[in-house]
């Protein structure tokens, strides 16, 4: 059948090159107008409730992640040439387009008693003018003496001072976030530079958006250098610009069809989808090379005195398509199977991850069969110097050795692969399962030591939030004294966790509220009791909202977000530490308990959720969904090979030399301290995809050389493999390595783990296809 397919082929290659051209014309086409996704729910399925009760909480009190940081470390804060400008970089910022609202000491509001009137006024602490300095003294004075700004605006141990600037939700999720994002920092910069003031940045916008732009620029950047490093390498081994050129426009055409195929889908491009071009290359370099090490080897097994020039490169292509692809089909079968079950999960990022690189590893098949023939039946013949590589004199030694060793040594084969199992098994007991927000950053990054710097002085910026539903309307007006003594308590609870701030509440309102009532005594700034309720309830009804302008204060904005519309639900915000996704289900577990003891869950209803528990719960679906994955992976390669080999000896053979590069990249992670999370997870994945492309090329050019010689025994066909399959594996292996390798210089953990442990991987494919497959298959094959 394949020589058939072979035939039609080369009969029809100008037909298949336009064909291809047009499709990928098309492709480029819509790759040109990807985009990519800001989006960091879309982990978790629509039906797990940790999502649903975010997706509430976003629909009562609108969006929690949208608030960027800017803090400064400074004893000069209140010499007015410094507050005044301050205080312009405050309106500055404030009239950058998706700025919703900027939150600052010079914004800060006063609840001032009005006796006469029996009121309380929201007057500005400061003006909104430059001021004199005898004027800033007497502000500042007022300013110190309310607690409801302490940990908040500022931390006075430190004098440190923190700016609040709330951006616009749908703004965050566009690619608008980055112009957004870098003039804000433009314009806190320049004040910065002007007074001698390092400035520091943080909070979900500007993480995400940093941490998002720089992944997306080393994945061109690395995804670049591969490509050019294989090129290098290819040159050297093969000689030839054409074999070079063929082999990277393979890949090249395979990237633009995965770009073009997430577009086509309407999806984004998001941090999974993003892994795919690189994976592309490492499964379209090994197609390139072994159809060329094909062409090579029976253009030099014809005679050249039987064929003529022409009949003698057609034999070639001939022998090339039907000898390789059925290996290769069935490589990108079990390739594509391995990420394609990702489309099984209910998590959307997964499934258009598996669905794109389930395609595309396909596609690449297609192109590939398509592309090289076609182009190499118009390029002129091999020379010799083409093919001098099948003749490496290093390389056959090699080749030598390992058939030595896979025919005599058999037993310490055996001991030496179970020692480095039992040694790696162990290892995996080691392994631990940690995300953080802030991943993989170098602790020189920027972004990484402001997060600390505002860990150390405020006690972080991401987001917890905590909703107590009193089941019924109008419920935080029945029984108030005690509701709010129980969110106070339970504040207090939390303020007390070393890794969590001060949280802000209704309750802190209410205080400030109190304090003001008792004419700005700082002692009084605490729960009002049943008395004190009776004035202070129209700030439950929105009353005295507004300024003498008749809009908003920034004082009530932050209070009247604390409570819903029908006064049922309040909202406790907390700002914490990136404390990862170990530590964060303990804390949530240690407050639920102190929760569970203060609110009766007859009349309450106290749900944790935030940016923070969703971004660490997607993690961990993400890590559980890819471990599922590949238990998947395996069994449907499995049941693959079965089809293939009809032989369930040769199954096993396939099987066992793919699982034990995996256990011992798995026991060197617990050994060197890597943790699992969604970007060392994906390790697996293409080491499962490239072992089972080895395996598969191996075993199935075993298979060929048993049907055309069944007179020789399995010692000389195992033999014959070995020489015959060698050559193409390591060079394909030196050349995925190098291509891995480049990952090693990122600036994030994670690539780099990427870099160095499929490299490992990939390494102890190459050994255990060449050495322990060959001595499996003498052992259980005696025919």
């Amino acid at each position: 059948m394949w020589e058939k397919i072979a035939r039609f082929i080369l009969r029809s290659r100008w037909t298949l090159l336009i064909i291809l051209l047009a499709c990928t014309v098309v492709m480029g086409y819509h790759a040109s107008k990807v985009q990519m996704s800001y989006e960091f729910t879309r982990a978790i399925p629509t039906d797990n409730p940790k999502y649903q009760a975010y997706q509430a909480f976003r629909s009562q009190f609108g969006e929690d992640g949208n608030l960027m940081a800017i803090g400064i470390t400074t004893d000069k804060l209140f010499q007015a040439p410094v507050f005044n400008d301050y205080a312009a970089l405050a309106k500055d910022i404030r009239n950058v387009t998706a700025v919703e609202d900027v939150l600052s000491v010079p914004a800060a509001t006063n609840l001032v008693k009005d006796a006469m009137n029996e009121k309380l006024n929201a007057v500005p602490v400061f003006p909104g003018r430059p001021v004199t300095q005898p004027e800033l003294d007497s502000m500042a004075a007022v300013f110190f003496s309310l607690p409801f700004y302490q940990g908040l605006m500022y931390d006075p141990a430190s004098n440190t001072y923190m700016m609040g600037i709330r951006i616009n939700k749908d703004v965050l999720n566009s690619k608008r976030r980055n112009v957004v994002v870098a003039k804000i920092v433009e314009i806190a910069d320049a004040f910065g530079k002007k007074h001698n003031l390092e400035m520091h940045y943080s909070g979900l916008p500007l993480i995400r958006t940093n941490l998002a732009t720089k992944v997306a620029a080393e994945m061109q950047l690395f995804l670049l250098g591969s490509i050019i490093l294989s090129a290098i390498i290819l040159l050297i081994f093969f000689r030839s610009l054409s074999a070079t050129a063929i082999s990277l426009a393979v890949v090249i055409i395979g990237v633009i069809w995965c770009m073009g195929t997430i577009e086509w889908m309407g999806y984004k491009i998001t941090l999974l989808t993003g892994v795919i071009p690189p994976l592309i290359v490492v499964i379209g370099i090994p197609n390139c090379i072994y159809f060329l090490n094909k062409y090579h080897t029976a253009y030099n097994d014809i005679n050249g005195e039987v064929f003529t020039n022409e009949s003698r490169k057609r034999v070639a292509l001939t022998a090339m398509i039907s000898r390789m692809g059925i290996v290769t089909l069935f490589c990108n079968i079990a390739a594509a199977i391995g990420f394609a079950v990702f489309a099984l999960t209910k998590s959307e990022v997964l499934k258009e991850f598996g669905v794109v690189a389930g395609i595309n590893i396909m596609a690449l098949f297609f192109i590939s069969i398509m592309f090289i023939p076609g182009v190499l039946s118009i390029l002129p013949d091999p020379k010799k110097r083409h093919t001098r590589y099948l003749e490496n004199k290093w390389l056959l030694k090699i080749l030598d050795n390992l058939e030595r060793w896979s025919s005599h040594h058999k037993k310490l084969i055996y001991g030496i692969t179970v020692i480095i199992l039992l040694v790696s098994v162990a290892g995996m007991f080691k392994l631990k399962s940690v995300g953080f927000i802030v991943d993989d950053l170098p602790k020189t990054d920027k972004i990484y030591k402001d997060l600390k710097y505002f860990e150390q002085h405020f006690r972080g910026v991401m987001p917890l939030e905590i909703v107590v539903d009193t089941k019924q309307k109008q419920g935080l007006r029945r029984s108030p004294v005690q509701t709010f003594a129980r969110i106070d308590s339970l504040s207090q609870f939390i303020a007390a966790q070393p890794e969590m701030a001060r949280p802000l509440s209704i309750v802190e309102g209410l205080k400030f509220a109190r304090q003001a009532y008792y004419n700005g005594d700082s002692a009084a700034y605490r729960v009002p009791n049943e008395g004190d309720l009776l004035f202070l309830s129209q700030y439950l009804s929105g009353k005295g909202s507004t300024d003498s302008s008749g809009k908003q204060n920034n004082f009530n904005r932050v209070v009247a977000s604390f409570m819903d519309s029908n006064r049922r639900q309040a909202r406790i915000s907390v700002s914490m530490a990136d404390v990862g996704s170990k530590r964060l289900p303990e804390l949530i577990s240690t407050i639920e308990k102190r929760s569970s003891q203060l609110f009766d869950t007859s009349k309450y209803h106290v749900t944790f959720t935030g940016t923070s528990v969703t971004f660490l719960e997607g993690s961990s679906f993400i890590i559980n969904g890819l471990k599922e994955s590949i238990m998947w992976a395996f069994l449907l390669i499995a049941l693959c090979m079965l089809y293939l080999f009809r032989s369930f000896k040769i199954l096993i053979c396939s099987l066992i030399p793919n699982i034990i590069p995996l256990i011992i990249t798995a026991g060197v992670m617990g050994w060197t301290g890597v943790a699992i999370k969604p970007s060392t997870v994906l390790v697996f994945s293409v080491a499962l995809g490239i072992a089972i492309d080895i395996t598969i090329r191996f075993l199935v050019n075993y298979r060929q050389e048993l049907a055309m010689n069944s007179k020789k025994t399995s010692h000389e066909l195992v033999i014959d493999t070995i020489h015959k399959t060698g050559i193409s594996i390591i060079y394909t292996s030196l050349v995925l390595i190098a291509g891995f390798v480049i990952f090693c210089f990122s600036g994030f953990g994670g690539t780099q783990a990427i870099g160095w442990l499929t490299s490992l991987t990939l390494v102890l494919a190459t050994l255990t296809n060449l050495i322990f497959l060959p001595a499996l298959l003498l052992t259980m094959i005696k025919k």
